[in-house]
C-alpha cells in the first residue's frame, strides 16, 4: 500500500471526519441540540439569498455514515482500478461527489441545496462514462436526463418561493398543508424525489448507471445520489397530508414490488444488487409515507452498509472472475473466495433482516410498526410480498454464486491475499454487526411498544422462510432449451425487464414525438410549406420579374402591341 497515494490520503481524512461527525451526532442527539449557521450573499426584491447551514443530529449522523462509506470506497478504489491510466481523476470525481452530498445534507436553503443536488447529477454522469463506450454513453445519458426532471421541480419550488420572501423551507413546514400553493410545491418536492430515488416511473435508470465501475456503484447506490431523495423528503415529511403520503405510499409500494420481482429473474450481479437498493428505496419511503419518519431514516442508515458492502463484494468476484458479472458463469466460490463469501453473507443476511444484524434493527421493526398501524389491505400485501422476495433473489444469489457447481469462469480466478480489501470490507462488517443495536439504542432509547396477535408476529419469519425455499428452488433452474420459461416468455420478459419501463420511459418516449417530428418535416417543411411558401414565393417572384424584365425589352413588336391596345381603350370610349 502506497501511504502517499491519493487514494490513502482521501481514505484517512475521510475516516477521520466521519468519526467526528458520528461522535457529535451522538452528542447532538442526547442533548437535543440543533445549530443554525447563516450567510447573507444577497438581498434581491425583499429575497435574501443566505448560505444556511444546518447541523442536527440527522445532519450530523448521515455525513459520518457518507464519509464513512466513502473513505472504505476510496481505499477499496486503490485495489479495484489498479493500473487505471485516470486514478486521480477517478478519485477527485468521487470527491466532488461526496462534496455535493455533503452541500445536500447541511443546507436548509433550496438554492444551496440545488447545488448539492445538480453537482450529484452532474458528477454521477461523469462516473457513469468513466469506462467511455457505447453502453457507458448511453447509461449516463439516461442517469443525466431522468435526473434532470427533479432538477426541473426543484427550480420551480425555488421560483415559487421567491412568493413568500425566502428559500429557506424550515420556516413553512408547519403551515404548508393550510395553503394550497404551499401544496403544490410539497407536490414538486415529492416529484423531485422521486426521480433521484428511482421510483415508478423513474427506476430506468438505476439498473443502467451499473455500468459505472463498482466502486462508484458501492457509493451511488448506498448513501448518496439514490438516498438524497429519501433525505429530502424525510426533511419535508412534517408538512405531508393525506392526499400525498397516499400517493407516496401507491407509488413507493409498487416500486418496492416491481424491483423485488425483477431481481428474481435477473442474471447481472451488479443488477441485482441495484434492484435491492431500488427495493430497500421503495420500503423507505412507504415507511415515511406511513408517518414512521426516524424509522425512514434509520433504516436508510443500515441499508447504507450492507449495500455498500455487497457492491464491495460484487466488484471482488468481477475482478476475479475475469470481469464477468454473469452468476450463470459463476459456482462454487465459497472455496475460492472465503473472505468475501462471507462478507457477502453477512451483508445479505442484514439484507433479509436476519436478527441482530444492522437489518433486522430497522426492517422487523418496520414490518411490525405497519402491522399495528393503519393501512389497507393492498399495501399490506405489498409490504409482506416485497419482503418475501427480498429473501428469494438473496437465497437464489447464494446458490447460483458460492454453492452450486464449478462453471464456466469458476476456476480463472485470482486470490484475495489484497490487505486493502480485507481491511475495508471487514470495517463495513463489523459495523453491520454492531451498528444496528447501537444505533437503535441511541435513535430509538425510549421503547416502542408493540402489541399483535401471534400469527402477526410470526407472519415476517413465515414469509422470509417461504421466499427462502422459492428461491432455493429458483436456483436449481439450470440453463437449456426445456426451461419452464422459455413457454412463458412475455412473461418473464416484463417481469424481468421492470415492466418494460427502460422501453416504454426511454424509447418509448422517444419513439412518437421523433415519427411526429420527421412526418411533419416530410409533409409540411419538405412538402406543402415548401410549396406555399419559401419554394411558392420564389417562382411567383421569378415569373414576375420576367414578365417585368420582357416588357421593358425596347423592341419594335412591343411598342406596337401597347399601340394597338391604347388604341382600342381611346375609341372604346367614344364609340
Amino acid at each position: 500500500m502506497n501511504y502517499l497515494s491519493i487514494c490513502f490520503v482521501s481514505f484517512v481524512f475521510l475516516l477521520i471526519f466521519s468519526f467526528l461527525f458520528i461522535f457529535l451526532s451522538i452528542f447532538f442527539v442526547l442533548n437535543g441540540y440543533i445549530i443554525f449557521i447563516e450567510w447573507e450573499i444577497l438581498t434581491l426584491n425583499t429575497s435574501s439569498i443566505l448560505m444556511t447551514i444546518l447541523l442536527d443530529w440527522m445532519s450530523l449522523v448521515f455525513m459520518g455514515f457518507v464519509l464513512l462509506i466513502s473513505s472504505m470506497v476510496i481505499l477499496y478504489s486503490d485495489y479495484y482500478m489498479e493500473g487505471d491510466d485516470n486514478m486521480n481523476r477517478f478519485v477527485w470525481l468521487v470527491l466532488l461527489f461526496v462534496l455535493s452530498m455533503m452541500f445536500l445534507i447541511i443546507s436548509p436553503n433550496m438554492i444551496s441545496i440545488l447545488l448539492g443536488w445538480d453537482g450529484l447529477g452532474l458528477v454521477s454522469y461523469c462516473l457513469v462514462i468513466y469506462y467511455q463506450n457505447f453502453k457507458s454513453g448511453n447509461a449516463g445519458m439516461l442517469t443525466a436526463l431522468s435526473n434532470r426532471v427533479g432538477d426541473v421541480f426543484l427550480l420551480l419550488v425555488i421560483s415559487w418561493m421567491l412568493n413568500y420572501g425566502s428559500w429557506n423551507y424550515v420556516f413553512y413546514l408547519d403551515f404548508c398543508s393550510m395553503d394550497f400553493y404551499m401544496m403544490v410545491i410539497l407536490f414538486m418536492v415529492v416529484m423531485a424525489a422521486m426521480t433521484k430515488s428511482a421510483q415508478i416511473p423513474f427506476s430506468s435508470w438505476l439498473p443502467a448507471a451499473m455500468a459505472a465501475p463498482t466502486p462508484v456503484s458501492a457509493l451511488v447506490h448506498s448513501s448518496t445520489l439514490v438516498t438524497a431523495g429519501v433525505y429530502l423528503l424525510i426533511r419535508f415529511s412534517v408538512s405531508f397530508n393525506d392526499y400525498i403520503c397516499s400517493f407516496l405510499l401507491f407509488i413507493s409500494g409498487l416500486t418496492m414490488f416491481m424491483s423485488g420481482l425483477g431481481a428474481n429473474f435477473e442474471f447481472d450481479l451488479k443488477k441485482i444488487i441495484a434492484l435491492s437498493t431500488l427495493s430497500q428505496l421503495g420500503l423507505m419511503m412507504s415507511i415515511l409515507s406511513l408517518g414512521y419518519t426516524d424509522l425512514a431514516f434509520f433504516h436508510l442508515l443500515m441499508h447504507a452498509l450492507f449495500s455498500a458492502l455487497l457492491f464491495m463484494c460484487a466488484g471482488v468476484f468481477i475482478h476475479c472472475m475475469s470481469d464477468c458479472q454473469d452468476i450463470r458463469f459463476m459456482g462454487n466460490l465459497s472455496f475460492q473466495l472465503p473472505f468475501t463469501s462471507s462478507c457477502l453473507m453477512v451483508s445479505n443476511f442484514s439484507l433479509c433482516g436476519f436478527p441482530f444484524l444492522a437489518g433486522f434493527y430497522s426492517k422487523d421493526l418496520m414490518l411490525e410498526m405497519m402491522s399495528m398501524g393503519y393501512l389497507n389491505f393492498f399495501g399490506y400485501i405489498l409490504f409482506y410480498l416485497s419482503t418475501g422476495l427480498t429473501v428469494c433473489y438473496s437465497f437464489r444469489l447464494f446458490y447460483y454464486v458460492m454453492y452450486g457447481e464449478f462453471n464456466l469462469n469458476s476456476f480463472y480466478f485470482m486470490g484475495e491475499d489484497n490487505k486493502i480489501i480485507i481491511i475495508s470490507m471487514f470495517s463495513l462488517v463489523v459495523m453491520i454487526i454492531f451498528g444496528g443495536s447501537l444505533f437503535s439504542w441511541i435513535l430509538f432509547p425510549v421503547p416502542e411498544l408493540i402489541i399483535l396477535p401471534l400469527f402477526l408476529k410470526l407472519m415476517v419469519v413465515f414469509v422470509s422462510l417461504v421466499g427462502g425455499i422459492i428461491g432455493f428452488e429458483l436456483s436449481k433452474l439450470g440453463t437449456g432449451s426445456n426451461l419452464i420459461s422459455m413457454s412463458f416468455m412475455f412473461v418473464v420478459g416484463f417481469f424481468g425487464n421492470m415492466w418494460f419501463m427502460p422501453y416504454i420511459f426511454t424509447y418509448g418516449i422517444c419513439y412518437y414525438p421523433l415519427i411526429l417530428g420527421y412526418n411533419s418535416f416530410s409533409i409540411f417543411d419538405c412538402g406543402w410549406n415548401e410549396y406555399f411558401g419559401g419554394q411558392g414565393l420564389f417562382y411567383i417572384l421569378m415569373f414576375m420579374s420576367k414578365l417585368n424584365q420582357l416588357w421593358q425589352y425596347n423592341n419594335l413588336s412591343m411598342f406596337m402591341m401597347l399601340f394597338v391596345v391604347w388604341f382600342i381603350l381611346f375609341f372604346s370610349m367614344y364609340f
